[in-house]
């Protein structure tokens, strides 16, 4: 195979001239869109159980599948709080709390607890050509409290990549 058949391109994904503008997370109330299924799903099943429950086609487990339907309404209900800050202002929030200047940075979407309230989990450098600190940083997506931090010396040895 010649130099000349060997090709290398981006993945799709990292087209630029096809870039269409920033990404926009979704927003964790479109768990209601389910729990409202699930809810109406659970009305049927309960009018089905009332209406021919002298049916041998209609017993108890009609009722238990409604009520278990209700049950995963209710939680996406209230699982389904709005996100209310985006991952620009937690990126804002991070950076008051690791009190350094920061260079790259990283948020990634995670949900805490039985309610799986949003938290935005954001890593921070520091911004010098080999980062010196490095921060790991919680920030609450419904309130916008700051929920925990960690700031560090950075461990990684990059010395094999300083230019001569």
């Amino acid at each position: 195979m010649s130099d000349a058949e060997i090709t290398d391109e981006l993945p799709q994904e990292l087209n630029l001239s096809e870039y269409v503008g920033p990404y926009l997370f979704p927003n964790n109330s479109r768990r209601r869109i389910p729990a409202i299924i699930y809810l109406s799903a659970a009305v049927v099943c309960t009018v089905v159980w009332v209406v021919a429950s002298g049916s041998p086609l209609v017993n108890g487990g009609i009722l238990a599948a409604a009520i278990a339907l209700a049950v995963f309404a209710v939680y996406g209900f209230v699982c389904g709080k709005d996100l209310k800050v985006d991952e620009s202002e937690a990126l804002v929030i991070a950076i008051g709390a690791v009190g350094f200047p920061v260079g790259h940075a990283s948020a990634q979407m995670g949900w805490r607890g039985w309610l799986s309230r949003p938290t935005w989990r954001i890593l921070l450098y520091s911004n010098e050509p080999q980062p010196d600190r490095r921060g790991l940083v919680f920030v609450d997506g419904i309130t916008g409290e700051l929920i925990d931090q960690l700031v560090e010396p950075n461990p990684e040895d990059w010395a094999d990549l300083r230019s001569n």
